[in-house]
């Protein structure tokens, strides 16, 4: 199963704003919280462009796998912020074929940014149209068989 969540900390490496950790089945985002969030946005989409040319996510959309290496819509995510985004609203995520837009409220903090994500992006990954490769194994979001 998927896991990805975000959380707002003060003990990043000094001069990270954001660090994106990746394991089987599960993505670590850490925010700097002392940072006003358009500087820790602008560090986010260079990080989780970094995780996104490691080739190891895919997009199932219809019938077709799409992958960093499709031609024309490589696989991406953007952060923006948007104004039209409401403070009670947080964010908003839109996807389409290689590409998830999330569009961010500028009037929040990391922290708050970080706590919008976390229900955001489960809802996201339920659509179950993501999964990763990790070692040799496939990994979406279908629930992990019982171990014996």
């Amino acid at each position: 199963m998927l896991d990805v969540t975000y959380e707002a900390t003060d003990d990043l490496t000094p001069g990270r704003l954001a660090e994106i950790e990746e394991d089987r089945g599960q993505i670590r985002v850490r925010l700097d919280r002392t940072k006003p969030l358009e500087d820790v946005i602008r560090q986010l989409n260079v990080e989780i462009e970094r995780l996104m040319s490691s080739a190891r996510w895919f997009q199932l959309w219809g019938d077709e796998i799409v992958s960093r290496d499709t031609p024309d819509r490589p696989l991406r995510i953007e952060y923006l912020l948007h104004d039209g985004i409401p403070v009670d609203m947080g964010v908003g995520v839109a996807e389409d074929k290689g590409t998830v837009r999330v569009y961010i409220c500028p009037a929040m903090s990391p922290a708050e940014f970080a706590t919008w994500m976390n229900p955001a992006t489960k809802n996201f990954l339920a659509g179950g149209c993501w999964f990763q490769l990790y070692a040799g194994e496939i990994i979406d979001n279908s629930p992990e068989p019982n171990k014996v």
